[in-house]
Order: C-alpha cells, then structure tokens, then sequence
C-alpha cells in the first residue's frame, strides 16, 4: 500500500503542474494578442520610415548621414542583447545568448562588450562576457518613451567614439510557435543604393540634408523599439508555446501514473484475494 501511496502522491503533483501550466498558458495567449497587434501595426511605420530615409539619403552627395554613417576602423564593438526578465519560455532566451557569443566570437581580437536589455540575457552573459550596462526595467513599462532613452544612449556610445559598431541581436516575432533570431547592425548606418528617380521630382523643405539629419535619430529609435516589442511578442509566443507542451506532457504523464496506479492497486486486491482464499483452504483442509 505504501507504493500505490506514493503514486498518488505522484498523480496529485503531476495534476497541480497541469493547472499552473495551463494557467500560465492562458495568461500568455492572452498577452501575445496584445503584443502581436501592436508588432503588426508599427511594422509597416518603421519600415516606411527606413524607406524613405534611404530613398533620401540616396540622392544626396558626399556623406549624407554624418556622424551616424561614420565607417570606423572596427576596434570596439558593442552587442545589445534583446532577452526577457522571465523564464519558462522554451529556447527563446537561450538562442538569443547563443547567438550574441556567436557574434562577440566573430570579433576576435577586438574589444566586444554587451549591453543587455533582459534579466536572463544579463545574468547568463556577464558570467562570459563584459556586460556594461543592463536595462531589464524596460519591459515593466514598454513605451517608445523609455526606449527613445536607450537609442539615445546607445547612439551617444557611437558618435562620441566610444564604440566603432553597435550590433542588435534579438528574436523576431513570426506567429505563436516561430520565432527566428536576427542580427542586425544599429550603427554605423548601412548605406543603400537606391533609386534617384523615386525623389528626384519632389521639392523639399527644408532641405534634403535637414531631413536627412532628422530623420536618422528618429529612425534609429524606431528600429530599437520595432526590436524590442518584436523581442516582447516572441517571448509570449515562446512561453504559450513551451507551457502548451509541458501542458501534454503533465497530461500524458498522469494518465501514464492512472494506469500504473490501477495495476499496482488490481495487483494489490488479487493478492489480498488469494491470501483468503488459502487460509480458507487451509482452516478446511
């Protein structure tokens, strides 16, 4: 009897694993549809706006971008790392660290540090690497205001020479279950080639370069932010995800100890059937 308790035991924490998973499930689905709007409406801005800053760039002479376009030898390097502040979300925080060793790796012999943006990324990479700075509060109140603050500090790090390349790596939002792993480069600006003829009949005011010059900062802080709520809707993704499987794998699980349970308990009554069948054989006998 003692072994058909302890399956019990085992039933009754498997069952209460069930429910906070599913719990936990719910809360995330209900979260990534939020998250998932607000990703799906800012995409077509920021990519409009990286649109018409190159189509502008483009048409001007020399060196459009000033010190936002500055091609420095690459000396010192610095890879933010989009991570979240809680775990139980898959791989999601693991491929993100990954990848940003993988890109600090591909710097041999040069300065890399990180800038992590993510409680998990923060404690797993400075353990490896030399992490500067670490903004987690970010995703306690995540509004283009409070990540303008970080473009701006992460852009004060380039034009003031302090970093040669400022690198992204984060996970990209593609639906529920996918979530890719980009890296993209923040700064310097990467010069595209566009057509002339897209602008070359509109009159500006003020000028292109006056534009160009406004532009740029504010791109930049769209493109962070565009990262960073891509990076918020892939974790709810992650998790709802993760917490739909380990939901089966409970369930699977408990039906796996029922089963158990009945045998060792059918087991158990046949046993204690046959004793009194033989005693009563042997009190007649």
């Amino acid at each position: 009897m003692a072994n058909l308790k302890e399956i019990r035991n085992r039933i009754t924490s498997v069952q209460s694993t069930m429910q906070i998973t599913s719990a936990m499930k719910m809360v995330s689905a209900a979260k990534l549809k939020k998250a998932q709007d607000a990703i799906t409406a800012m995409r077509p801005y920021a990519e409009k706006l990286t649109e018409l800053l190159q189509s502008v760039s483009a048409t001007l002479e020399g060196d459009a971008g000033g010190q936002f376009t500055a091609q420095r030898e690459v000396k010192k390097v610095l890879i933010v790392a989009i991570t979240s502040n809680r775990g139980l979300c898959g791989a999601f925080n693991s491929n993100v660290i990954k990848q940003a060793k993988i890109a600090a790796d591909g710097y041999a012999g040069k300065q890399v540090d990180v800038f992590a943006i993510g409680k998990k990324g923060n404690d797993v990479l400075r353990k490896t690497n030399n992490v500067i700075e670490n903004k987690s509060e970010v995703f306690d109140n995540l509004t283009f205001e409070n990540v303008a603050e970080i473009a701006e500090v992460l852009t004060s790090k380039f034009t003031s020479g302090e970093y040669d390349k400022i690198e992204l790596v984060y996970n990209q939002f593609k639906n529920a279950a996918t979530q890719i792993v980009q890296t993209e480069q923040f700064l310097p600006l990467v010069p595209v080639q566009s057509n002339q003829s897209a602008v070359a009949d509109y009159i500006f005011e003020p000028s292109k370069e006056e534009i160009v010059e406004t532009l740029i900062p504010k791109s930049l802080k769209t493109q962070l932010y565009k990262a960073i709520r891509d990076s918020f809707a892939a974790e709810h993704g992650a998790r709802m995800t993760a917490m739909h499987k380990a939901t089966d794998n409970a369930t699977e699980l408990r039906n796996q100890l029922k089963l158990t349970y009945n045998k060792a308990r059918q087991a158990a009554i046949t046993g204690e059937i046959l004793e009194i069948v033989g005693g009563a054989e042997a009190l007649n006998g």
